[in-house]
């Protein structure tokens, strides 16, 4: 009788657990998803950019998730969203040839055609190692040569000829230097990860300001769809840099942060 009732007790356990909260949360996500997903398939896009949004206020965040309701945003014609969930995806995905893909597919049908301040080759060459990867496997790259330089430095201690404490030496420099590399690229991914300093305009044509006024003079002009650095926010207004290295102010309801 003794056992009878452990065991009853135990599958009562397991059933509270099979329905916690999380799993609740976990099967009703996939229902929108799987949802969202044919209607995608039948081209009921608005339909799907619903379902979509609705995972998204559930607190759910996937590259995949954006990069959907990105692509659906881009068969209604409407740019701007889609190029924020297409860089919503590739914030979390930078190396992803898809989404790289179609996010350029969008840009090159935007207004303004700006072109970028050309970098020093220090800074592109990281810049491309900064893009290759997330910053979770950044961090997998980083405790993995931490751990073999914590190895040649044992070896070295350990060692007892002059050949092997040479090499353990020299190789416990490289990896020290490499360690220290992938920390800086961990640690600067997982900021941008983490952080929204850049957006998207939203405002079919805006005039960028010299202050954050609405009487300051006009600059330039940018159109929706143009990605944006957000520098600061006084009273309303961002100060924004563009990729040519132009600076001003416009109203924070114009753009939306990636």
């Amino acid at each position: 009788m003794k056992h009878l009732l452990v065991k009853i007790t135990l599958l009562i356990i397991l059933g509270i657990m099979a329905i916690s909260p999380e799993t609740v949360a976990q099967n009703t996500v996939t229902t929108l998803m799987n949802k969202a997903n044919q209607a995608y398939d039948k081209q009921h896009y608005k339909k799907a950019i619903q379902l979509y949004d609705s995972i998204i206020k559930e607190g759910w965040v996937s590259p995949k998730l954006y990069y959907n309701l990105g692509d659906a945003y881009f068969r209604t014609k409407n740019l701007p969203s889609a190029i924020l969930y297409f860089e919503k995806a590739k914030k979390l995905d930078p190396n992803n040839s898809d989404i790289k893909y179609n996010l350029g597919i969008a840009n090159s049908m935007i207004i303004d055609k700006i072109e970028k301040v050309p970098h020093f080759f220090l800074t592109r060459w990281w810049n491309y190692f900064y893009n290759l990867f997330n910053s979770n496997t950044w961090t997998i790259i980083f405790i993995i040569s931490f751990a073999i330089l914590v190895f040649f430095v044992g070896w070295f201690i350990l060692a007892q000829s002059r050949k092997s404490r040479m090499w353990s030496f020299f190789l416990g420099i490289i990896f020290f230097f490499i360690s220290i590399v992938v920390f800086g690229l961990a640690s600067q991914r997982n900021y941008y990860t983490r952080n929204q300093k850049e957006a998207i305009v939203f405002s079919p044509s805006i005039s960028v300001k010299s202050s954050p006024s609405p009487n300051s003079v006009d600059l330039f002009v940018i159109h929706d769809g143009t990605k944006v650095k957000l520098l600061d926010n006084v009273d309303g207004w961002y100060k924004i840099k563009i990729s040519n290295g132009s600076i001003g102010w416009i109203p924070d309801n114009s753009v939306r942060k990636i």
